[in-house]
């Protein structure tokens, strides 16, 4: 079964001035059609749904954002259905995806965990970075006093910059303490968290300042 990775941040970090923490959808019933450029809940269940076939989707990342990973999904997606690939979900594929995504995921975890409460302390010359997930999670925090730049990759994403990481237990609240920064600096971090089925969150890369 593929693992998700939720990513507010779309592809690379270009997608970061659209989305905020994000909302993890599930694979539910779409309402609207769907193309490349949108973006919401309902991409990230189109995404999914789509995920749990390798041969269809193959990066496995649920970002909700409608991109050319997606796009190349829908048209296997179609051509398997024998529907016009075209890559969006139009009038024609809406109906056949929603009666395909009804039927479940067979009560295996494939959900990202959702983060919230989000906490940034910073001081002189450390910083506290604390949140709370949904699920029992492990923590990282990458930190960089240049922009992180953000890579998709099988299943994962590769960043660059320093990495804080909590112990290998599997919490709800994370607290990962930053040491050894810089004076009146300021750091662009970015929060990845990991359940026990190994589903990854990711949330958008933001910035915090050292007194």
């Amino acid at each position: 079964m593929t693992k998700k990775i939720n990513l507010s941040v779309g592809f690379i970090i270009a997608m970061a001035l659209v989305f905020g923490v994000p909302t993890f959808a599930k694979a539910d019933t779409l309402y609207r059609q769907l193309e490349v450029g949108s973006t919401g809940s309902d991409v990230g269940s189109l995404q999914t749904f789509l995920a749990q076939d390798i041969s269809l989707y193959p990066q496995g990342l649920v970002t909700s954002y409608f991109g050319v990973y997606t796009k190349a999904a829908v048209s296997k997606f179609q051509t398997r259905n024998d529907i016009p690939a075209v890559g969006r979900v139009g009038p024609i594929t809406l109906p056949i995806i929603n009666a395909q995504m009804a039927n479940g995921i067979n009560g295996t975890d494939v959900y990202a965990p959702t983060l919230s409460n989000v906490n940034i302390s910073a001081k002189d010359n450390t910083a506290t970075v604390s949140w709370s997930t949904s699920e029992a999670t492990r923590g990282v925090v990458y930190y960089s006093n240049t922009p992180l730049t953000v890579y998709e990759s099988l299943h994962s994403v590769n960043v660059n910059g320093s990495v804080a990481s909590t112990d290998s237990a599997l919490r709800f609240s994370q607290s990962i303490l930053i040491s050894g920064l810089q004076r009146n600096t300021t750091y662009h971090y970015l929060i990845q968290s990991t359940d026990a089925a190994n589903n990854v969150s990711v949330t958008m890369p933001s910035t915090f300042r050292t007194n």
